[in-house]
Order: C-alpha cells, then sequence, then structure tokens
C-alpha cells in the first residue's frame, strides 16, 4: 500500500509542476516520490498496478483539457499513455531486489526507453507529459538544454528521483551518488561555460504576430467561418505601420478551407500579397488547402515583400484522429469522428526559407510539440523557427501554456529564437535562451504581438540529438540482460550428501 500511496502522490505533484501551476522545480519532488514507490513494489503484479495508478493519474491529469473535443478523444489517449507506464512498473517490479547502483540504472535506463518509444511509436507517439518540460519555467534547466536537450534533462531528472529512493531506502552508497552527481556536474559545468554555445549574427528581426482569433472563439460558428477569419486577420494586419516590422505571421488556420485560401483563391493571395508590398516585410500565412473530397495538406505559405508567393511548408505529423483517421474503414462505426471527413495529406521533410539574411523554419502545431521536427529545421539551416498553431478547440484550458513550455524548451535546447503563433492565443516571441523577448496575448483576443528576434546558429543538441536518452536506454538493457540472465540461471542445488 506505501508504494501505492507514493507513486500517487508523485503523479500528483508531477501534475501540479507543469504549466499553468508550477513552479517546475516540483518536478524533482514528483520523481521522487514516484521512483521510491517503484523502489517499493514487491513483484510484477505489484509494479504493474503501480505503473497504472501512475500512468492514470499522471496523463488524467495533465491532459484532461484534450476532453474538450470529447470523452472519445481524451480517454483512450490517457489510456494508451497510461500502458507505458505500466509496462515499466511490472518490468521494474521482477528487479526489485537488485543491488542499489544497479537497479538505479535500470531504473533510469527504463525510463529512457519507455520515452523513446512513447515519442516515436506510430499512431500514439507523443512527447506531452516528458519531465523534462516541466522544468521550462526554470532557467537553470534551460540553460543546460543546448547540451543534452529537454530529453536528456528528463533522464536527469529521473536520476535525482532515483537517487533519492535509495537514500530514503537506505540502499545508496559512493558510487550511486556518483552515478547522479557526476552528470549533473559535467552538464552543470559545460553550460555555465558556455562550452556549446552557439553564436548570434546580424541585427535584430522585427515581428508582428497577428492573432486574429476567429468569428467564435473556441467553437465553430458556420457559415464561412474561415472567410471571416482571414478578414479578421486582415483587419488587424492593416493597423501594422509601413516598414515597422520585417516578418508578419498568421497562424494555422488564419486561412484556408474551400474559399479562403491564399493558393486557391486570388481574391485572398491578392489581399496578402498588397500588405506585404505595403508593410515591406514577408509574410508566413498558416492555411489548409482542400485538394478533393477525400485529401486535404495543412501548410505554412510565404509571401515575398513584393508579395509574390516563394513556396510553402506542409505539415508532416498530421494528428490521428483530428487531421487523418487511420484505418478509416474500421472506424465507421464512431459517429464523432465523422467530423474529420478527409484525411491529411503528410509534408515531406523540412522546408527552410532564406529572408534576406537569416534563414527560417517553420513547424505547424503538433509537431512543435516534438523536439525533432524543429530539429530537422535547424539542422537544414534554420536560424529562427516558428511554431504555427490554432488551439481553438481547447478554450480556456491549460492547454496553451503547457505547449508554451514546451516551445520555451524547444528555444532553448535549438538555442534558436521562436516565435510561437496562435489563432486563438496564447502567442509570444521567445529567446534562443526560452525566456520570453515580447508581451503575452491572452486567449481569444484581437491583437498584434510585436517582439524582435536575433538570428542563431544551432546548438550543439541540435547535432547530439537524444543521445543522453538513448545512451541511457542502452546501459538500461545491459543491466537487465544481466539482471535477467541471474534471475532464470539460479545457482545449482547442493548435492545429496
Amino acid at each position: 500500500m506505501a508504494a501505492l500511496l507514493l507513486v500517487l502522490a508523485g503523479a500528483v505533484v508531477s501534475v501540479i509542476a507543469f504549466p499553468p501551476f508550477g513552479p517546475g522545480w516540483l518536478i524533482l519532488i514528483g520523481a521522487a516520490l514516484s521512483l521510491t514507490g517503484f523502489r517499493q513494489v514487491s513483484g510484477r503484479a505489484h509494479g504493474l498496478v503501480a505503473g497504472s495508478v501512475h500512468g492514470l493519474v499522471f496523463f488524467g491529469g495533465l491532459i484532461w483539457w484534450i476532453g474538450e473535443l470529447g470523452l472519445i478523444a481524451v480517454v483512450p489517449l490517457v489510456i494508451f499513455q497510461a500502458l507505458y507506464h505500466s509496462f515499466y512498473g511490472w518490468w521494474l517490479g521482477r528487479y526489485h531486489d537488485l543491488p542499489g547502483e544497479r537497479w538505479l540504472l535500470l531504473a533510469v535506463g527504463g525510463w529512457g526507453l519507455m520515452e523513446l518509444i512513447r515519442y516515436h511509436i506510430p499512431l500514439i507517439g507523443m512527447e506531452w507529459g516528458a519531465l523534462g518540460y516541466a522544468l521550462s519555467d526554470q532557467p537553470w534547466a534551460r540553460y543546460a538544454a543546448p547540451v543534452i536537450g529537454t530529453s536528456g534533462i528528463t533522464m536527469l531528472v529521473v536520476a535525482v528521483g532515483g537517487l533519492v529512493a535509495l537514500e530514503v531506502t537506505r540502499k545508496s552508497s559512493g558510487r550511486t551518488r556518483a552515478f547522479v552527481l557526476l552528470p549533473l556536474l559535467v552538464v552543470g559545468g559545460a553550460a555555465s561555460t558556455r562550452f556549446f554555445e552557439a553564436y548570434s549574427f546580424g541585427p535584430g528581426v522585427p515581428v508582428a504576430i497577428v492573432q486574429g482569433s476567429t468569428p467564435c472563439p473556441f467553437e465553430h460558428c458556420p457559415p464561412n467561418e474561415r472567410l471571416r477569419t482571414f478578414r479578421q486577420h486582415l483587419e488587424l494586419t492593416r493597423t501594422i505601420e509601413p516598414g515597422s516590422v520585417d516578418l508578419v505571421v498568421w497562424s494555422e488556420g488564419s486561412t484556408g478551407s474551400v474559399n479562403a485560401d491564399p493558393v486557391q483563391n486570388p481574391e485572398v493571395g491578392v489581399a496578402i500579397a498588397a500588405e506585404a508590398r505595403r508593410i515591406g516585410a514577408w509574410f508566413l500565412i498558416g492555411s489548409d488547402r482542400t485538394l478533393s473530397d477525400t485529401d486535404w495538406v495543412n501548410a505554412n505559405v510565404v509571401f515575398s515583400p513584393e508579395g509574390e508567393i516563394v513556396g510553402e511548408y506542409r505539415k508532416q505529423h498530421p494528428v490521428p484522429f483530428g487531421e487523418y483517421i487511420p484505418f478509416r474503414p474500421l472506424f465507421t462505426w464512431i459517429p464523432d469522428l465523422e467530423r474529420v471527413p478527409r484525411d491529411m495529406i503528410p509534408g515531406e521533410g523540412p522546408v527552410v526559407f532564406d529572408f534576406d539574411g537569416y534563414e527560417l523554419g517553420s513547424v505547424i502545431s503538433f509537431e512543435g510539440g516534438f523536439s525533432r521536427y524543429p530539429r530537422q529545421h535547424a539542422l537544414a539551416g534554420a536560424n529562427v523557427i516558428v511554431v504555427a498553431t490554432n488551439e481553438g478547440s481547447y478554450g480556456l484550458t491549460p492547454g496553451s501554456d503547457q505547449f508554451i513550455g514546451m516551445t520555451r524548451m524547444r528555444a532553448a535546447e535549438l538555442r534558436l529564437p521562436v516565435v510561437h503563433a496562435a489563432v486563438t492565443g496564447k502567442s509570444v516571441v521567445i529567446d534562443f535562451e526560452g525566456g520570453f523577448q515580447s508581451e503575452m496575448s491572452g486567449l481569444g483576443t484581437q491583437e498584434v504581438v510585436f517582439g524582435e528576434f536575433t538570428p542563431r546558429t544551432r546548438s550543439a543538441y541540435a547535432v547530439t540529438g537524444d543521445v543522453v536518452m538513448t545512451a541511457a536506454g542502452v546501459i538500461g538493457l545491459l543491466i537487465w540482460w544481466r539482471a535477467r540472465a541471474l534471475v532464470v540461471s539460479p545457482a545449482p542445488p547442493d548435492e545429496e550428501e
């Protein structure tokens, strides 16, 4: 019972560590409580129950707001995400009696493997809830991010939690402490000495995020909802003084559908082109484009200061059951899925635009919650990242705050400024250290957010990727293999006299 209470408390504290609550350092306490509970399980059945309790409470408390789309959206997602923690508890519970240092390596490595699989498994893969994201409000964590990434910070959080678990149960040793403290000292030293520092170049670039909202914020209000949304963005854009900014961003869903796409509707394209010429700025415009009765694309369309369309980036990672229905014939019995009548066609890789002295890469909504998509653009040469999102379906919930926390860590780990633009809020310009460089807009408001960013070169993490989490997973597998061999090959019985 003590183990279950500890993992329950750990899950609750971990949820509180994330936006909009905090402070983020509470995640260290949450991890310590959770790992102390997992250390006290006795056997796989006990571990399975403990892992299930932890996963359901944590993910249920963290992403409950997805229920704004209906129970069909949130209940299966929470259950699927919790299954990873269930399996983790079941797997770790078999080796609860390992010596301290081996148990610690197994616990940390197993968590790393669990997260790597959770990030990449088809259909339900997501990084939302990775422990490192809770620390987005902590400057010391953001400063370590360009060295090891958010995934590496997640591993350090789990390692600290595991060390506390061993201290509480009096199973730690000097060597065990060294496993945790030495990596902390190395990362802290590299971060504090700026050994992996990227450099900035050129003058600051003034930018305007046009958050035009929708005619009915957080609701759908046909007819012509998208056309009216476009007009609201256009009217706000006309308030921007000529020559005052070099980049204007309209977010995902600001144009598109059947009658408001700047590519397919000449009137929409002409109106945006006129504003680009008037202001003398590059424009990045979010647009979803219907291709047929069954297909569509989600794109960021780029206009030059001369008013010409110079290209577009197409979203690579559609949201399962939100932007497409996998194995659609199998789900015709679910009426709610009729709200997704077409399947999004994914784009093919990053697209980086040359904006007169700096390179811009953009991702769309859900992609900003994965490290790999902005990292693709950084490796392709981007000096700034635009995260264009909608968020109109989640009302006044914590979804926007949590997502901005993730993009703050994205900016810090890549060492690149991020323009976080939303149709219904919140929108903000984030500097290369993950701090706020502009005022933040409200939810559902109509306003223009003005800021400035300085182009940067990519970080060490942009090159190495999730090497810390991968290394931890490999070490965990080796410890597991050795522990498994000892379990399945017991010592032979004593010979008879």
